[in-house]
Protein backbone atom coordinates (compact mmCIF):
# COMPACT_ATOMS: atom_id res chain seq x y z
CA UNK A 1 0.00 0.00 0.00
CA UNK A 2 1.89 3.44 -0.86
CA UNK A 3 2.21 5.70 1.78
CA UNK A 4 -0.57 8.21 2.40
CA UNK A 5 0.97 11.82 1.46
CA UNK A 6 0.32 15.15 3.48
CA UNK A 7 -0.11 18.36 2.10
CA UNK A 8 1.87 20.85 4.28
CA UNK A 9 1.51 24.37 4.84
CA UNK A 10 3.82 26.27 3.29
CA UNK A 11 2.97 29.72 3.84
CA UNK A 12 1.94 32.12 6.95
CA UNK A 13 -1.85 33.04 5.49
CA UNK A 14 -4.45 30.90 6.54
CA UNK A 15 -6.73 29.46 3.36
CA UNK A 16 -9.73 31.29 2.90
CA UNK A 17 -12.28 29.10 4.44
CA UNK A 18 -10.22 28.23 7.06
CA UNK A 19 -9.69 32.26 7.43
CA UNK A 20 -13.64 32.59 7.76
CA UNK A 21 -14.25 29.64 9.80
CA UNK A 22 -12.00 30.52 13.06
CA UNK A 23 -12.70 34.65 12.39
CA UNK A 24 -16.13 33.93 13.02
CA UNK A 25 -15.41 32.91 16.12
CA UNK A 26 -14.39 36.50 17.39
CA UNK A 27 -15.22 39.93 16.78
CA UNK A 28 -14.21 42.33 14.03
CA UNK A 29 -12.54 45.53 15.20
CA UNK A 30 -11.38 48.53 12.85
CA UNK A 31 -7.69 50.33 13.65
CA UNK A 32 -6.15 53.60 12.99
CA UNK A 33 -2.68 53.54 11.73
CA UNK A 34 -0.19 53.36 14.24
CA UNK A 35 -2.62 51.68 16.45
CA UNK A 36 -0.81 49.60 18.81
CA UNK A 37 -2.90 46.29 19.21
CA UNK A 38 -1.00 44.49 21.55
CA UNK A 39 1.89 45.26 24.24
CA UNK A 40 4.89 43.07 25.07
CA UNK A 41 4.09 41.10 28.54
CA UNK A 42 0.62 41.74 28.35
CA UNK A 43 -1.01 38.99 30.15
CA UNK A 44 -4.55 39.06 27.47
CA UNK A 45 -4.91 35.75 25.34
CA UNK A 46 -6.63 36.57 22.09
CA UNK A 47 -5.77 35.45 18.94
CA UNK A 48 -5.37 37.93 16.30
CA UNK A 49 -6.19 37.28 12.72
CA UNK A 50 -5.50 40.20 9.82
CA UNK A 51 -8.07 40.57 7.88
CA UNK A 52 -7.17 43.74 6.24
CA UNK A 53 -4.63 45.85 6.36
CA UNK A 54 -0.72 45.58 7.28
CA UNK A 55 1.00 45.15 11.20
CA UNK A 56 4.56 45.44 12.54
CA UNK A 57 6.13 42.98 15.25
CA UNK A 58 8.55 44.51 17.16
CA UNK A 59 10.11 44.87 21.03
CA UNK A 60 11.27 48.12 22.59
CA UNK A 61 14.02 48.95 24.64
CA UNK A 62 14.22 51.27 28.07
CA UNK A 63 15.14 53.85 25.73
CA UNK A 64 12.66 53.42 23.29
CA UNK A 65 14.52 51.91 20.53
CA UNK A 66 12.82 49.25 18.23
CA UNK A 67 13.75 46.44 16.70
CA UNK A 68 10.94 44.89 14.04
CA UNK A 69 10.54 41.27 13.32
CA UNK A 70 8.65 41.46 10.44
CA UNK A 71 5.47 42.46 9.00
CA UNK A 72 2.30 40.18 8.43
CA UNK A 73 -0.72 41.21 6.37
CA UNK A 74 -4.31 39.72 4.98
CA UNK A 75 -4.90 36.26 5.94
CA UNK A 76 -2.06 35.86 9.09
CA UNK A 77 -2.69 35.89 12.22
CA UNK A 78 -0.33 36.67 16.04
CA UNK A 79 -0.62 35.95 19.64
CA UNK A 80 -0.46 32.43 19.55
CA UNK A 81 2.63 32.40 22.00
CA UNK A 82 0.12 33.40 24.35
CA UNK A 83 -1.78 29.95 24.17
CA UNK A 84 0.89 28.39 26.92
CA UNK A 85 -0.55 31.01 29.10
CA UNK A 86 2.63 33.03 28.77
CA UNK A 87 2.50 36.65 28.18
CA UNK A 88 2.88 38.57 24.99
CA UNK A 89 6.51 38.25 23.46
CA UNK A 90 6.24 41.30 22.02
CA UNK A 91 4.40 44.30 20.85
CA UNK A 92 2.45 44.50 17.61
CA UNK A 93 1.31 47.86 15.71
CA UNK A 94 -0.78 48.99 13.00
CA UNK A 95 1.38 50.20 9.64
CA UNK A 96 -1.97 50.86 8.03
CA UNK A 97 -6.09 51.41 8.74
CA UNK A 98 -6.31 47.80 9.69
CA UNK A 99 -9.27 44.83 10.61
CA UNK A 100 -9.06 42.46 12.55
CA UNK A 101 -10.99 39.58 13.81
CA UNK A 102 -10.26 39.23 17.85
CA UNK A 103 -10.40 35.25 19.09
CA UNK A 104 -10.89 35.23 22.89
CA UNK A 105 -7.74 32.32 23.55
CA UNK A 106 -10.45 29.93 24.82
CA UNK A 107 -12.05 29.90 21.48
CA UNK A 108 -8.97 29.50 19.74
CA UNK A 109 -7.67 26.16 22.30
CA UNK A 110 -11.20 24.78 21.07
CA UNK A 111 -10.83 25.42 17.99
CA UNK A 112 -7.49 23.64 17.89
CA UNK A 113 -8.92 20.58 19.36
CA UNK A 114 -11.82 20.42 16.47
CA UNK A 115 -9.45 21.62 13.92
CA UNK A 116 -6.28 19.32 13.44
CA UNK A 117 -5.80 21.29 10.15
CA UNK A 118 -5.74 24.35 11.49
CA UNK A 119 -3.43 22.86 14.45
CA UNK A 120 -0.74 21.86 11.57
CA UNK A 121 -0.66 25.08 10.37
CA UNK A 122 -0.27 26.28 13.65
CA UNK A 123 2.78 24.36 14.08
CA UNK A 124 4.18 24.80 10.88
CA UNK A 125 4.53 28.18 11.27
CA UNK A 126 6.19 27.82 14.38
CA UNK A 127 8.57 26.14 13.37
CA UNK A 128 9.57 28.51 10.72
CA UNK A 129 9.36 31.08 13.20
CA UNK A 130 12.20 29.16 15.47
CA UNK A 131 14.47 28.62 12.16
CA UNK A 132 13.94 32.24 11.18
CA UNK A 133 14.93 33.88 14.89
CA UNK A 134 18.21 31.07 15.22
CA UNK A 135 19.36 32.80 11.72
CA UNK A 136 18.63 36.10 13.36
CA UNK A 137 20.76 35.43 16.28
CA UNK A 138 23.72 33.84 14.06
CA UNK A 139 23.32 36.62 11.66
CA UNK A 140 23.76 39.25 14.70
CA UNK A 141 26.68 37.66 16.34
CA UNK A 142 28.54 36.83 13.28
CA UNK A 143 27.52 39.45 10.70
CA UNK A 144 28.98 42.58 10.15
CA UNK A 145 26.28 45.32 9.39
CA UNK A 146 26.31 44.88 5.74
CA UNK A 147 26.33 41.21 6.23
CA UNK A 148 22.92 41.42 8.13
CA UNK A 149 21.59 43.91 5.55
CA UNK A 150 22.30 42.04 2.68
CA UNK A 151 20.90 39.07 3.98
CA UNK A 152 17.74 40.85 4.99
CA UNK A 153 17.37 41.81 1.30
CA UNK A 154 18.12 38.54 -0.15
CA UNK A 155 15.12 37.19 2.29
CA UNK A 156 12.57 39.64 1.31
CA UNK A 157 12.98 40.32 -2.35
CA UNK A 158 10.78 39.09 -4.41
CA UNK A 159 10.80 37.86 -8.23
CA UNK A 160 9.18 40.37 -10.82
CA UNK A 161 9.58 40.13 -14.63
CA UNK A 162 12.77 38.62 -13.42
CA UNK A 163 13.85 41.44 -11.13
CA UNK A 164 14.10 40.26 -7.58
CA UNK A 165 12.30 43.25 -6.12
CA UNK A 166 11.16 43.80 -2.44
CA UNK A 167 7.00 43.67 -1.69
CA UNK A 168 7.27 46.84 0.38
CA UNK A 169 8.69 50.19 0.51
CA UNK A 170 11.21 50.23 3.24
CA UNK A 171 12.74 53.42 4.54
CA UNK A 172 16.62 53.11 5.84
CA UNK A 173 14.92 53.79 9.65
CA UNK A 174 12.75 50.55 8.67
CA UNK A 175 15.65 48.50 7.87
CA UNK A 176 17.79 49.71 10.94
CA UNK A 177 14.96 48.67 12.98
CA UNK A 178 14.85 45.23 11.42
CA UNK A 179 18.74 44.42 11.65
CA UNK A 180 19.99 45.87 14.44
CA UNK A 181 21.68 48.92 13.40
CA UNK A 182 21.76 52.65 13.58
CA UNK A 183 19.73 54.31 10.54
CA UNK A 184 23.08 56.37 10.08
CA UNK A 185 25.30 53.05 9.27
CA UNK A 186 22.54 51.74 6.85
CA UNK A 187 22.73 54.49 4.69
CA UNK A 188 26.23 54.35 4.52
CA UNK A 189 25.87 50.84 3.33
CA UNK A 190 23.14 51.61 1.00
CA UNK A 191 24.64 54.59 -0.73
CA UNK A 192 27.09 52.51 -2.65
CA UNK A 193 25.03 49.56 -3.18
CA UNK A 194 23.18 52.09 -5.41
CA UNK A 195 26.09 54.06 -6.80
CA UNK A 196 27.75 50.75 -8.03
CA UNK A 197 24.38 49.11 -9.37
CA UNK A 198 23.47 46.38 -7.10
CA UNK A 199 20.37 48.06 -5.90
CA UNK A 200 17.43 50.31 -7.63
CA UNK A 201 14.08 51.55 -6.94
CA UNK A 202 10.95 50.48 -8.30
CA UNK A 203 7.44 52.44 -7.65
CA UNK A 204 9.89 53.01 -4.00
CA UNK A 205 10.85 49.48 -3.41
CA UNK A 206 14.12 47.97 -3.59
CA UNK A 207 15.15 46.27 -6.54
CA UNK A 208 18.47 43.79 -6.55
CA UNK A 209 19.76 44.82 -10.02
CA UNK A 210 22.80 42.13 -9.63
CA UNK A 211 24.35 39.28 -7.20
CA UNK A 212 24.91 41.46 -3.95
CA UNK A 213 28.75 41.05 -3.06
CA UNK A 214 29.64 38.30 -0.51
CA UNK A 215 31.37 40.87 1.81
CA UNK A 216 31.73 44.64 1.56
Amino acid sequence: MAARRTSLPTVDALDDALLREIAARGGVRHYAAGAVLVTEDDRSDALYIVLAGRVKIYGAGDDGREVVYGTMSTGEYFGEMTLDGGPRSASVATLEPTSCAVVPGADVRDFLAHHPDFALHLVMKLIRRTRGLTEQVKSLALDDVYGRLARLLRTLARDEDGVPTLPERLTQQDIAERIGASREMVSRVMKPLAEGGWTGQKDGRITLLKKLPARW
